[in-house]
Order: structure tokens, then C-alpha cells, then sequence
């Protein structure tokens, strides 16, 4: 038996690669498949089940795809319902992989069709569970993604409770958790920046795993502090739902390099955004206008999916060079499927074809210090909720102005001021002064090194106690 963990950090997301006796089993696979078939076809296996533990929200699973070049079996949990040939299993159902078996348990709560998966090995012996986004190491999964009009996020807490004491806390204390996600994922809120545990360990740290917890306390505990779900869970659960075109063929479309004027006719002729993915360094010294930054080095995917509201929006890159398959893959992987191409030779070549580079102005916070006080400084703070009631500058001039919600709170800064633009570190400060630029606010500085130089600075800084603690 072999079992392989296959992390992609990036998305904070765990895949799993299962072999027995020269059959295969595939969990929760990323959009980009070859991947499996090329591990496989070198173990001379074959995948014969695609077992999906829930309809993802937060990435675009390979489930589609990889059923069609292998001929395996997508398998889901009961109350699924899909546009395309699925096995929905029965609770406790069972499947052979060689000379072990998976058990399907049902464990709604995260979503209704969520379902953990049990590996029992050769002796008989329960070995693992594959628990999606129903248990995490030090968390669970968010129970308010798959609210409906007689359905609450209370109600679905509710299930969970049962899920998780029925089905996971019954097992052994040695048997191995493999979960969908680690720390970064918006799935939870608490999650460990470990990958694999071990179930008696849960059951003595994880909160919601308490023995002498009530149902109405788990239901309060797990729904407190809870962000917003990002705009785009909803969209990517439903193309895991429905289907979605080849990923080779999105990756060929966007994996096209264009001239300058090629690459500026597009833009005008197909209204696209233009994202460069290169450093926010880079950046702000020289950048196509109206142009957006999401660095690639940064958490590029799950922002792209926080920021740009619609799925089908035509994109053009600015990267760094080599890096245009791996940018199409990234935002493939998060349902955006219609990039046009890549600006080649980066934007030395559009300043060599002579046309139009705007900067955005960033200063030091030893420079930032000596106007602070004056009185017509404005500052925003972009960073999150936890992160600014943690801490954060004191003063009547600072503007709590979270990137996440950027796009619903525009209307509440005026394009005449000028902003001083902060976040933890540079990376989210410049997102969200060239999404401002782009909109229209020309009169906009980032402050180098964030709140990370703030503090170390003379600055004040204030510790907030957030009321929900009290």
C-alpha cells in the first residue's frame, strides 16, 4: 500500500494518491491531471476511482477531466447530484483498490453531500481517513457554504456536531487524519500549518473535538468569527458540480505569447484586464495603465478569486519570464478560464515599443513618519479584520479599508484625497492601490514593508481587544 500526500501550498489544498496492488485511487485532484496519470502510468497502475470528499468551493477540482483520460470512477457522497457521470455511494458503502478497502462515511455539515473517506489496509485494520473539509488539524469545516431557504448555517453546524462525534470520534485514536486542507485555506479558521495528524491528538486540541462539548456550544464556537465567504466558492462549487472545459486547452489558449500591439489591440478589442503577476517591487517602479497587480509569489489565486467578480473576465498577463504556463495553470485551478495570452518579453518590451508606463509612489516608513502627523494624512489599512483589531496605527487619520471587501467599499473614499496605502508586509498594499488606480484615484502611497515596518518604527500603535473576546 502506498498513500501520498500531494500539497499544493498555494491553494493550501491536500490531493492524495492511493496505490494497492496496481490500482489507483485519486482524492480531491487539482485541475492539472497529468500529473496522476504520469505517477501512475511509472508505478505501471492503473487509477480506477476519483473519490471526491465534497463539491469543493475554494479551488476547481480535476475530477472531470481525469475521469475522461483514464476511464476511472468519480465518486461522490450521498445527496450528490452532478451533470456528468458520477457513482453517488451509500453511506458506508465500500470500494477495493487492490488489497485495500475505502469505506464511504457520510459526514454532512461542511456541505450536505460531504462524505470522509475510510482506508482500511490489508489486515483489516481502519488505517486513515481522508477527511475533507470535514475535520482539519485544530479545526473543522465552515458550516455556511451550503446554506439554502430551509436551511441554515446553524442547522448545518448542527449536522456537523453529528458527523463529527458519530462517524470521526468513534474511530481509534491511531488512526492517521489526512485532510483537504492545511493553514491559508478560507475553509476554516483555525486550521494547523501541519498537513497529517493523528486523530487521538484532535481529540485532545482540536476545540470543536471536545468530549464534554454541548451541541448548542460547538454550533456558537464553530460559527464565531467566520469571514464572509470570498465571491468566488460559490461559482467553483458549481463548475465542480457541472463540469468545465479541458484544462489543456485553456492552458494552450493562455500560454500565448503577443507582441505589444498585439497584446494592446486585444485589450481594447476584448475589454481585458490586464494583470501583472510580476513583485509589487517591480510594480510600482513601471506598469501598462489601468493595469492590476497580484503578485504570483504572494497568495495569488485565492485573491485573484477574491478580487476579479467574474469567472469568464478576458485576462492578459504581465509575468516574470517563464512563468506564463504556470500563472494560466494557478488561475485555472480557481475557474478562471479565459486568459488570452502573455505580453512577451515582459514590460521591457512595451517600454522598448514606447508606450505609456505609469509608478505608483512608495516611500519607507522612516519617510511615511515624518508626515504622519500632519493634518490632512489620510491612511488605509488593507489588511484583515483579525489583523487590524490585533493591532494597528492609532489615530483619527487611519481607515480600517480591508482589501477582501475592496470592491463594495470604493464609494466610501474620495478619488481627491491622498491615501497612504499599508497592509502586513507591501504585497497586499500594492493589490490594492493599483486596483484603486485603476478606478480612478490617482493620488495614492504605499508604504513600504507594512505594518511589519510600522511597529518597529515610533509610530503609535494601538492593541484592540475585539468585543466578541469580552
Amino acid at each position: 500500500m502506498k498513500i501520498e500526500q500531494i500539497y499544493t501550498g498555494c491553494l493550501a489544498q491536500g490531493a492524495y494518491y492511493i496505490e494497492s496492488n496496481g490500482e489507483v485511487a485519486i482524492i480531491d485532484p487539482l485541475r492539472e491531471t497529468q500529473q496522476y496519470v504520469d505517477k501512475a502510468n511509472k508505478e505501471n497502475a492503473k487509477i480506477k476511482y476519483i473519490f471526491e470528499t465534497h463539491f469543493h468551493a475554494d479551488f476547481v477540482s480535476g475530477h472531470v477531466d481525469l475521469a475522461k483520460k483514464t476511464g476511472a470512477t468519480i465518486v461522490f457522497g450521498p445527496n450528490a447530484e452532478t451533470d456528468y457521470n458520477a457513482h453517488i455511494a451509500k453511506d458506508n458503502e465500500t470500494f477495493k483498490i487492490g488489497e485495500i478497502t475505502i469505506k464511504v462515511l457520510h459526514t454532512p455539515g461542511h456541505t450536505l453531500e460531504s462524505s470522509t473517506y475510510l482506508l482500511i489496509d490489508e489486515d483489516g485494520k481502519n488505517h486513515a481517513i481522508f477527511s475533507g473539509d470535514t475535520l482539519f488539524l485544530g479545526d473543522v469545516g465552515r458550516p455556511d457554504l451550503a446554506i439554502k431557504s430551509d436551511l441554515t448555517k446553524e442547522d448545518l453546524a448542527a449536522m456537523l456536531f453529528d458527523s463529527l462525534r458519530n462517524k470521526i470520534m468513534t474511530l481509534a485514536d491511531d488512526v492517521i487524519v489526512y485532510p483537504a486542507h492545511g493553514a491559508g485555506s478560507a475553509c476554516g479558521k483555525n486550521l494547523s500549518k501541519e498537513t497529517v495528524g493523528i486523530l487521538g491528538e484532535q481529540k485532545k486540541t482540536n476545540y470543536a473535538l471536545r468530549a464534554d462539548m454541548t451541541r448548542e456550544e460547538f454550533i456558537k464556537e464553530v460559527l464565531n468569527g467566520i469571514a464572509p465567504p470570498p465571491q468566488y466558492f460559490a461559482k467553483n462549487a458549481m463548475m465542480n458540480k457541472s463540469g468545465y472545459d479541458n484544462f489543456e486547452t485553456i492552458l494552450k489558449k493562455g500560454d500565448t505569447p503577443l507582441s505589444p500591439e498585439a497584446f494592446e489591440a486585444m485589450a481594447n478589442s476584448e475589454d481585458a484586464l490586464v494583470l501583472d503577476v510580476r513583485h509589487q517591487d517591480d510594480f510600482v517602479k513601471g506598469h501598462i495603465p489601468n493595469s492590476i497587480s497580484i503578485g504570483i509569489q504572494g497568495g495569488f489565486a485565492p485573491w485573484v478569486g477574491a478580487l476579479i467578480t467574474d469567472l469568464k473576465q478576458p485576462i492578459l498577463l504581465v509575468v516574470p519570464e517563464g512563468k506564463a504556463q504556470e500563472t494560466v495553470t494557478r488561475l485555472s485551478r480557481v475557474g478562471y478560464d479565459n486568459t488570452l495570452g502573455y505580453l512577451e518579453g515582459g514590460i521591457e518590451s512595451w517600454k522598448a515599443a514606447g508606450k505609456d508606463i505609469e509608478t505608483i509612489k512608495s516611500i519607507s516608513v522612516d519617510e511615511f513618519s515624518k508626515h504622519f502627523n500632519a493634518e490632512d494624512i489620510q491612511v488605509l489599512d488593507v489588511r484583515k479584520d483579525g489583523e487590524y483589531n490585533s493591532e494597528h496605527l492609532k489615530g483619527d487619520n487611519v481607515k480600517h479599508f480591508a482589501l477582501d471587501y475592496i470592491n463594495d467599499n470604493m464609494n466610501s473614499i474620495d478619488k481627491n484625497q491622498t491615501y497612504y496605502v499599508h497592509c502586513a508586509g507591501g504585497y497586499r498594499s500594492v493589490i490594492a492601490a493599483s486596483i484603486l488606480k485603476a478606478r480612478g484615484f490617482d493620488n495614492l502611497i504605499d508604504i513600504a514593508g507594512g505594518f511589519g515596518a510600522i511597529k518597529n518604527s515610533d509610530l503609535p500603535t494601538t492593541d484592540f481587544v475585539c468585543p466578541s473576546t469580552l
